[in-house]
Parts: C-alpha cells; structure tokens; sequence
C-alpha cells in the first residue's frame, strides 16, 4: 500500500498524474472524421477500411483529466525558486484559495496489443487486443487545510472521501456493425476483460482534534486490493505497512459489452444530418483473490506533517523529498489493520455515453460539422463534455480535423491528423492540448492527452 500510495502523492505534487479513476480513453475529437480507423471504439456502429495494426504501435492513448495541476500546488519563492506548497513562503490563502471541496487528478493510458477489422458476415467486423490502466485520487479541501495550516490553538478538522484507487486489465473485443437499410446502421461489441489488479483506499468521517498534547484522529478507513497472490504485511503493532505478492497471474475475469446506432437522413429538409449515439463499457470484473485492510472508527494520535515544509536555516529540498514526506504521513491516516483473510468482490467499469450529430456542408460534402455529447459516469470521477467540430478529408489520402470543448474540468481546444495513403495509416491528436507550462517545462494544467497509431489498411471499402 505504502508504494501505491506514494507514487500517486509524487504525481499528484511533481506531475500531474503522469503515471491515476476511470476516464475517457479514446479521441474524441476523432468522433466525425471519416477513415479514422478507431472510430468503433467510440462507437461500434461505425463502418471503416479492412485494416490490422502493428502490434502496440497500432494505438497508444494517455490521458490526464482533473480539477486541480501543478499550478495548484508548485509556487515559485524569491528564496527558494520552485517549490511546493508547504513551503513557509507560501501563504495559506494563496495556496488554498484556488481549492475546490473536492480535488481529484486521473490517469489513463491504453494501447492497442493487436487490432484488426474487416468486411464480412453482412457488415464490418472488429477484433481487438487492449491493455487497460487508470489511477485516480481524490482529495478533499480539509485535508490540504490540515496539513498546511496545522494546530492553530485548539484546532478541529472534518474529512470527507480521500480516497485512492488503481485499474489495469487486459480486454478482447469482438465487434460487428451492421446496416439495416440505407439510413440505420447498428453495433454491438462483446468484451471479455481479464484482470491484472485493482486498489482502493477511502478514508471516510474522519474527524481530526488537535490540542497541545497530541493531534488525535478518529477515521473510518478501508483499502481492498484485488490481485493474484497479493497479501498485506503488518509491523510490530499491527499496522498494514505493505503488500507482499506470490505466484502473480490473471487476478480477475469479467464482461463488458458496448451499443450503438446511426442515423443518416438522405433526403428532405434534414438531408446531410447523421445522428449517432452509443454507450461503451456496460460490463464488471470479478476479483477472485482480494486482501482488506480496515479501521473501523478507533482513534489513534497522529504526529505527521511535521518534516515536509523547507526548513529555512536548512535552505531548499528537492520536489521528490518533499512528495516522500507527503506520502508516507498520508499513509499514517489510513491506520488500518487486516485479518489475513483472502475473499473475493465485484467492480464495475465507467460506463460513457456519446450522442452525436454530424452535418455535411451541402457546397463541399467533404467539409463536416460535428456536435459530440458525452457523459462519464463514475462517483467522484464522473465528468461531461460537449465538444464542437469542423472536419474536412479533401484527399482520399488525407483527414483533419479541429474542435473545442467545453466539460466539467473546463474548456479545451483539440485536434486530429489523419494520414491514410494506400495501405498505410497514421494518425496523431489531442483532445486537450498542453497550453501553460512553467519555466521548468512542466505543465501546469492537469488535462491534457496524446493519442497516436501506425496501422496497415487493406484496401479502401465503399462506405
């Protein structure tokens, strides 16, 4: 628990998640651009070239997604330059200011082992091999309060849901599109998901009393983690300070399943509109083998944040020293126990919804306007998106597309390239591009992704 824990701590403060719940892994601003050879993924209706791609090259998507980045927590200091918040030279007020009641930072990364798709069987046929990562954190206002302002006289903090958590499974899909006449298109994708390894910790109601005596903690913790052959360790009181892993393998198997339709109006006043919509990732894991740990209300003295602000007769500390800190008091918190005892849970995927509207230009049908809803469903890391966007494919060979958003963690420009020259493909873009960095070349902003693939296409199909 103690490295989990701590390596999320470290990109929380130093970057951004690059390393965190559930969230968006496609490229949206790809939704409208025709010949873009994942646009099943983002909705299994639509119909594309016979392609297979090059093993992991063929997809790789990584994102970050949040309401809090780097600009929240590192300040630049006349004394010390870049530093964190803990720094005595940053106010209270300039650092919690800018705090919402609930920070939360997300990691996802996916990538494409094998994918392949091709006509056949009446309509268009998708087979794909995917690893699956995300990362997420959420952590409350009070806590960022209690570990910056500290004991202010008799001092009494009240936390809600800080909770930390991690996914990795592997997924084949099995997809089929079909046209049921020359407006309706339908697909459908089955899932069969094998899982790597999933880590909760929540710590809920805990109420903090800090007197001159001692800081006294009361909390209602709990952490699962589901993993072949994963087991807690305890230190000499009791204390979950570990997880040890024997004979690792697949950890857990489960189902997904993903639904869409077309509509594509030819004739009348709404001739050039296609309405599309889909739902992806309706589906479970099952975990056979999960170790828990738990604190069950009792209370405990806490003595933590007490190394972590720069000492200024000892001058400057280095960015990953003061995460450490953070991280090992952070898991102090916790201050849970384990029975030893081995069962099994259940953990749904995020389900998306994606409702489309597309409109072709009637002086120049290769210039498309596009208008995408969608809506992450997923606790504290649910999140919606109504992105606007204009693509044109002028060559057979050539695609792009550009777009804006405006969602739940802000507004963001996008954008895709797709190059499709006969038996080759490749395409790069973003749904959020980097646009403030700070003097070290960190971005500062916690939304941002790349998307990129080299495929192989097998001839154009008329669709």
């Amino acid at each position: 628990m103690k490295s989990i824990i701590k390596k999320t701590a470290l990109s929380l403060m130093v970057a951004s998640f690059a390393g965190g719940a559930v969230a968006q892994q496609t490229l949206n601003s790809a939704y409208f651009l025709d010949d873009f050879t994942y646009r099943h993924e983002m909705n299994p209706a639509f119909m594309g070239d016979s392609y297979f791609s090059f093993p992991v090259l063929g997809q790789l998507n990584m994102s970050t997604r949040g309401n809090v980045g780097l600009e929240n927590f590192l300040f630049n200091t006349e004394r010390y330059g870049l530093t964190t918040f803990m720094n005595p030279d940053v106010s209270s007020n300039e650092f919690l200011g800018d705090l919402d009641d609930d920070n939360n930072l997300s990691f996802n990364l996916k990538t494409s082992i094998f994918s392949l798709g091709f006509r056949g069987f009446g309509g268009y046929n998708t087979v794909g091999l995917n690893l699956h990562v995300h990362t997420g954190l959420n952590i409350p206002y009070g806590l960022f309060a209690f570990a910056k302002n500290g004991m202010q006289g008799d001092t009494h903090y009240s936390l809600d849901e800080f909770s930390v958590r991690a996914r990795g499974y592997a997924e084949l899909a099995l997809g089929h599109a079909r046209q049921i006449n020359r407006n309706l298109t339908v697909g459908a994708k089955l899932k069969v998901l094998l899982g790597g390894a999933a880590f909760d910790a929540t710590v809920e109601d805990m109420d903090i009393n800090m007197t001159q005596q001692q800081w006294l903690i009361r909390a209602h913790a709990k952490v699962n983690a589901s993993m072949k052959g994963a087991y807690f360790t305890e230190d000499e009181e009791g204390i979950v300070d570990g997880m040890e892993i024997e004979s690792p393998g697949v950890g857990g198997l489960g189902f997904g399943v993903d639904l869409g339709a077309t509509y594509k109006f030819d004739e009348g006043p709404l001739k050039g509109l296609t309405l599309s919509a889909a739902v992806l990732d309706l589906g479970f894991i099952n975990w056979s083998e999960n170790a828990t740990a738990y604190n069950e209300g009792e209370d405990f003295v806490f003595d933590g944040f007490k190394d972590i602000a720069i000492d200024d007769e000892t001058g400057g500390r280095k960015l990953e020293d003061q995460a450490d800190d953070l991280a090992d008091d952070l898991e102090k918190l916790y201050n849970v126990h384990t029975d030893g005892e081995i069962g099994s849970r259940k953990t749904s995927l995020a389900t998306t919804l994606n409702l489309g509207a597309e409109y072709a230009f009637p002086l120049y049908d290769k210039l498309k306007f596009g208008l995408l809803y969608s809506k992450h469903f997923d606790d504290m890391f649910s999140w919606q998106e109504t992105r606007v966007s204009a693509n044109v494919n002028p060559t057979r060979w050539f695609g792009a597309g550009v777009n804006y958003a405006f969602s739940t963690y802000g507004s963001s420009m996008g954008f895709v390239l797709n190059f499709h020259p006969t038996g080759f493909n490749f395409f790069i873009g973003t749904d959020y591009m980097l646009s403030e960095v700070n003097s070290q070349f960190i971005p500062l902003n916690s939304n941002a992704n790349v998307s990129m693939g080299v495929n192989i296409i097998l001839g154009k199909n008329k669709h």
